[in-house]
């Protein structure tokens, strides 16, 4: 049953297994540790635990180090990537609630001002008495062809 719950970032291995796993010797991972390149889990006892994901980062490092990446551009790579994923995210997010919400609003939506001044919405294709109601508002909606703002 324990192994439902185990994924990439469950960190189950211990350094001298991780170590060997990402080809590197267990005083370079507590370096990178030391330095917030490649932060392990911890044990209540305050063993480091490394997980799948950590061994697939320590070898990124090593390969960034290999190639001549200092570690604190090494460092300021991996901040700059982890936030690019939260953006990608959030974008993601954002996109879905718009299409959510245009999902729930049907077709385009015209408001008048009646008589008396209140905003009502005109249902699509409902044509609008001129002499009482006046169009207030009516979504634009971007031309496919940028040559096209002029129309």
């Amino acid at each position: 049953m324990a192994d439902d719950r185990m994924n990439a970032d469950t960190p189950v291995f211990a350094i001298a297994v991780a170590a060997e796993l990402a080809g590197m010797h267990p005083q370079t991972l507590r370096q990178y540790d030391r330095l917030g390149l490649v932060v392990p889990g911890r044990t209540r006892g305050g063993s480091r635990r490394y997980s799948m994901r950590d061994i697939e980062l320590l070898r990124e490092v090593a390969q960034l180090s290999s190639e001549g990446m200092s570690l604190p551009a090494i460092a300021r790579l991996l901040d700059l990537e982890a936030e690019n994923r939260a953006l990608r995210r959030r974008v993601a997010e954002l996109e879905h609630d718009l299409r959510e919400e245009r999902a729930n609003r049907p077709g385009v939506r015209v408001f008048a001002a009646g008589t008396s001044g209140s905003v009502i919405p005109v249902p699509s294709g409902r044509r609008i008495r001129r002499s009482t109601e006046v169009v207030l508002w009516r979504p634009w909606v971007a031309p496919a062809d940028p040559d096209d703002t002029a129309r």
